[in-house]
């Protein structure tokens, strides 16, 4: 082992000063948009910690603290004499849920998942799964609020055009099945764009179809959507042109077994589409800022989640294009191909 060299050391203790900063100020961000602090401050008015506290019913002495942290991280902009403001790329990713830079549900999705890490000490001893059912209820909604920005700008525009005549079928009246749909972000998307066609959202998770099938029904959309409670490998239905995974195979236990039962309930030219985090072939390709944030989401969620179901395959978040690529050809696929990419996800298309 090499000397310590002191400039190296002091170069990685200020790393790791800085990813404290930002764990630190990670659940105040979650109390900023629980608050409604960012929301009050999007119009990007100079505001005192005084008149913020006043807009949001809240407490100033805790609002200027808050406010200053928000400063030094850059969240928020410092004028001077104790008034801060919102620039207009710092109210977009803050407080638009509708923008693909929207933030807020990384950040309520993490500090939920977090809270696991004491039965992850178990968990790493004993090799044992911890089920997404098990998660504490905030990542459940946070998942779901920092995927659907993403979907909304690029699925009904890009990612499904992108597939071989399936918009077509679409267009005309398919039969959907969307497998692991969480709270059927995905799915309603889908139904609202394609009104001809039917879909059918699943997942294993109860809550999960509780919230999707509350939002169908908000949306008026209940009469080309239903959401079942099923597990990828037994949900029922034939015949389906399109079968969807959003950003769930990796963590399924047995993805070749879901892939299977897919393929079985396929239309003989029926297509499948996986939307997966986005990810190289190697592990050095994934040393960046993205592939960080998806390793520490598998540690946290999906490695746990898939060794805790049948066969536990614990493909991991960033599983790439060729083990998926194997698993789908395990499954009976013979043709599968990148159908389109974006920073965050691999789209790809498996047919028969």
């Amino acid at each position: 082992m090499r000397a310590v060299d002191e400039n190296t050391l002091m170069e990685f203790v200020g790393k790791v000063v800085a990813d404290l900063g930002a764990l630190a100020s990670a659940p105040l961000v979650v109390l900023g948009d629980q608050l409604g602090l960012y929301r009050a401050m999007a119009d990007g008015e100079p505001v005192t910690a005084a008149e913020l506290a006043d807009r949001t019913g809240t407490a100033e002495r805790y609002v200027r603290e808050w406010l200053a942290a928000q400063a030094a991280g850059g969240y928020v902009a410092y004028d001077g004499d104790g008034r801060f403001h919102l620039e207009p790329e710092q109210a977009v990713a803050l407080t638009d849920e509708n923008s693909p830079a929207c933030v807020l549900g990384g950040f309520e999705g993490f500090t939920a998942a977090v809270k696991v890490a004491p039965r992850l000490v178990e968990a790493f001893r004993t090799g044992a799964g911890i089920g997404w059912d098990e998660q504490d209820p905030g990542l459940f909604r946070g998942t779901a609020r920092f995927f659907r920005p993403g979907y909304a700008a690029n699925l009904v525009d890009f990612w499904l055009p992108a597939l071989d005549g399936v918009v077509e079928r679409l267009t005309r009246g398919a039969r959907v099945a969307d497998v692991g749909c969480g709270f059927g972000h995905s799915t309603l998307l889908m139904a609202e764009a394609f009104p001809a066609s039917r879909f059918a959202g699943y997942d294993y998770h109860p809550e999960s179809i509780e919230a999707a099938r509350k939002q169908a029904a908000e949306a008026g959309l209940g009469d080309r959507v239903s959401f079942e409670v099923a597990a990828a490998t037994d949900f029922p239905g034939q015949d389906f042109d399109l079968i969807t995974y959003f950003d769930c195979l990796h963590d399924m236990g047995d993805p070749a077994g879901a892939l299977t039962h897919a393929r079985e309930a396929l239309t003989p030219d029926g297509t499948v589409m996986m939307v997966e985090p986005y990810a190289g072939e190697e592990v050095a390709d994934n040393l960046n800022p993205v592939g960080r944030l998806f390793y520490a989401a598998s540690t946290l969620v999906c490695t746990p989640a898939s060794l805790a179901q049948q066969v536990g395959a614990a493909l991991g978040a960033q599983a790439g294009e060729s083990r998926l690529r194997e698993v789908a050809h395990d499954s009976g696929f013979t043709r599968f191909r990148r159908a389109a990419e974006t920073p965050f996800n691999l789209v790809l298309e498996a047919r028969p």
